[in-house]
């Protein structure tokens, strides 16, 4: 599924729906590494998953050599340590800019994470904010989600030096935490008729989720928003028809 340096005992288990699946699929184009990609089926977890991560059972899951690695932000870093020699770096090199980065990919998980990612925990919209702005108290979401990405702006200014990603001159670890939510975003944003990323708060982070986008190693990773609302209401019968 990916071009580069040959590595046919690189998969990954997961489903393109989900953001935490593409941030290993783009970490892994970043370093040039090819792999395959397993299909999760919509709404099931297949045995190959459940065998590869016993404990949590969720993808994604990186199978590197028939070896398992769990939980996207260590797969990511694993991808920047497995494959040192292949592409560009992920992660800084600078030990303080490495540790601001996991700082603020924490804060991105903890303040926008998205339970549409795995079949078997999903809720349509973000956790607390954005489901808060499809069924919730609107007012008090809309105004969580405006916090929380007005801080992202401010760490954009800091760690981008000016340049036009989290990186610097070019995608890195926050980059991809960060922009793997940008499709379900734009769901969000079809669904609720509000913005996510408003131009008018925080145009440097609007800015950049374009970029970022259109950044050869994200491309056709990016799902379609449209597509995702498709997906949820898909995902949401599959459940409720296994639960009857």
């Amino acid at each position: 599924m990916a071009s580069g340096s040959a590595a046919p005992d690189v998969r990954v288990v997961g489903g393109l729906a989900s953001p935490f699946v593409t941030r290993v699929c783009v970490a892994l184009r970043l370093k040039g590494v090819a792999y395959e990609f397993l299909q999760e089926e919509l709404g099931k977890k297949s045995g190959l998953l459940l065998a590869s991560n016993p404990v949590q059972k969720k993808m994604p899951v990186l199978l590197h050599g028939g070896r398992p690695v769990c939980e996207s932000l260590v797969i990511v870093q694993y991808v920047d340590e497995a494959f040192a020699g292949a592409g560009r770096r992920i992660l800084p090199a600078d030990p303080y800019d490495r540790a601001v980065h996991r700082f603020w990919a924490e804060y991105a998980d903890t303040k926008v994470k998205i339970h549409a990612t795995d079949p078997h925990q999903f809720r349509l919209g973000i956790e607390c904010a954005l489901s808060g702005m499809i069924g919730g108290d609107k007012a008090e979401a809309a105004e969580k989600v405006a916090s929380a990405l007005g801080q992202l702006e401010e760490a954009f200014a800091a760690c981008s030096k000016g340049q036009g990603f989290f990186a610097g001159d070019d995608v890195g670890f926050l980059d991809i935490v960060l922009g793997s939510y940008v499709g379900w975003f734009r769901a969000a944003e079809q669904i609720t008729g509000k913005p996510v990323l408003d131009e008018a708060r925080t145009p440097r982070l609007a800015a950049w989720a374009a970029r970022f986008c259109a950044h050869e190693a994200v491309g056709d990773l990016m799902p379609d928003a449209g597509r995702l609302v498709e997906f949820g209401e898909a995902l949401r019968a599959a459940l409720a028809a296994n639960a009857s």
